[in-house]
């Protein structure tokens, strides 16, 4: 992903080539062709969104809720690079639209909300939320930076399935126009993205974020400010694990000791699975006891 500015002052560019992070969440989730591809779409959102934060401990949480078949999509991520993502229904799928394109609206739904959590390091996380229009993905985080946070944002997303169902190709691009752009220059930027190619096929022919920026932005004299390597990547572990379970406290592992004498816990962004057996149950409880 690069992110760029005008060397003008007039508006800032993010462009994201995600097909290797879309694939890892397809393999590690099972989620048919038209999940893949709303997920993939909020996972490409949310690293260009999380590229805006400052800080390396920053953490982007986005959720869109739709009510449709798929249920809650949510990506987290944060400045370095890192995502991970998960849907309620991974198997959710729908017929494809009559233009042979995979319906994501049809599957995310439209009657729900699109939730923005940052968290800073502050007392208190930022929350945005706006509602969902389409349920595409693209327009409704376009309409989450007009409504929520005043930000005038082009945003294209997209995702290519292959005939195996394996990603083929995801990326996408934010362009955010900044207050010194004129009429006319807005009018040039809508223009181009008229005219453009869908992203997807753009990362199919093996464009590059650079070259898919020089393509959406002709005429603008653009400096790529920033580089990063996107990864999938999930923080879960065994200490962490263990945490949560502390955390349900004496009563309840009581009763998993005595109903199961084990315990197994599967982490949903990336299907890892944690076995406590009942000397390891045993020893949380006293850690909850303070012994």
């Amino acid at each position: 992903m690069i992110r760029s500015m005008d060397k003008l002052g007039r508006l800032r560019m993010f462009a994201a080539s995600t097909t290797g992070i879309v694939e890892e969440f397809r393999r590690l989730h099972g989620s048919s062709p038209t999940a893949t591809a709303a997920a993939g779409r909020a996972i490409t959102a949310a690293a260009m969104m999380a590229a805006t934060m400052k800080n390396e401990r920053d953490k982007l949480t986005l959720k869109i809720s739709g009510g449709g078949p798929l249920g809650s999509i949510i990506v987290v991520g944060n400045n370095k690079g890192e995502l991970k993502a998960l849907v309620d229904n991974p198997g959710a799928d729908a017929p494809s639209t009559p233009d042979k394109k995979l319906d994501v609206g049809r599957i995310v739904g439209n009657d729900g909300t699109v939730t923005v959590i940052m968290d800073l390091g502050l007392k208190e996380p930022y929350i945005g939320q706006t509602s969902l229009l389409t349920g595409e993905i693209a327009e409704d985080i376009a309409n989450f930076y007009m409504v929520s946070e005043q930000f005038p944002t082009a945003v294209g997303l997209g995702v290519l399935i292959d005939k195996d169902i394996t990603c083929k190709a995801a990326g996408g691009y934010m362009i955010q126009v900044l207050p010194f752009i004129t009429e006319e220059e807005i009018s040039q930027i809508e223009e181009s993205i008229r005219n453009a190619e869908p992203i997807s096929t753009m990362v199919d022919k093996g464009m590059t974020p650079e070259e898919i920026m020089n393509s959406l932005l002709p005429g603008f004299d653009m400096e790529i400010t920033d580089t990063l390597e996107l990864k999938y990547h999930c923080d879960c572990s065994v200490e962490r694990i263990r945490d949560v379970l502390v955390s349900l406290g004496d009563k309840e592992i009581r009763d998993i000791i005595e109903e199961d004498g084990e315990s197994e816990v599967v982490c949903h962004f990336c299907n890892t699975k944690y076995r406590f057996d009942k000397e390891d149950l045993e020893k949380i409880l006293l850690t909850i006891r303070g012994q």
